[in-house]
């Protein structure tokens, strides 16, 4: 399983309050959610990003609420996977929950830049920045996950 897209970089303590603003969370509906997505930091992205796309963050991103909404939105957005030094451990949980890849390795966080283009290996943890032409590596994902995010959630996974 393989991603691969050009990069969208945030910095540390990205919370859910930012990622899909409260005002937002009265609808279910997905592709609106993913309108409005990032807009409190980055008023650009949703007409910026591109299904495949990747998003790269410092640490503790999606701190705060508990919100499944933050991931589902990114996911939404066409972002094929999210690098960041660390998650929030309840972001972390939903976004597997639903099917969003997520991967942490300090080094890439650090070095990817907003722009470049990236390719991750779910299997090996390989993140390869082609725009600089350097690997790091992060952590594979076991066969489970695998499963989850092939299966597009926990809950499609189980039927």
């Amino acid at each position: 399983m393989k991603a691969h897209g050009t990069v969208h970089k945030y910095g540390d303590n990205v919370d859910t309050d930012v990622i899909i603003p409260a005002r937002y969370l009265n609808t279910a509906d997905m592709q609106e959610l993913a309108k409005h997505c990032m807009e409190d930091i980055d008023t650009e992205f949703a007409s910026r990003v591109k299904t495949g796309d990747i998003m790269v963050a410092k640490a503790n991103f999606g701190c705060g609420s508990s919100r499944e909404h933050a991931p589902a939105s990114i996911k939404a957005s066409g972002i094929s996977c999210v690098i960041a030094k660390s998650f929030a451990r309840i972001f972390y949980r939903n976004a597997i929950n639903i099917g969003l890849p997520i991967i942490e390795c300090d080094e890439a966080a650090e070095k990817i830049e907003a722009g470049d283009e990236v390719e991750i290996d779910f299997d090996t943890g390989v993140i390869k920045d082609i725009t600089k032409g350097e690997s790091y590596q992060g952590q594979s994902f076991p066969e489970f996950l695998i499963n989850i995010i092939n299966s597009n959630g926990l809950l499609n996974s189980l039927k």
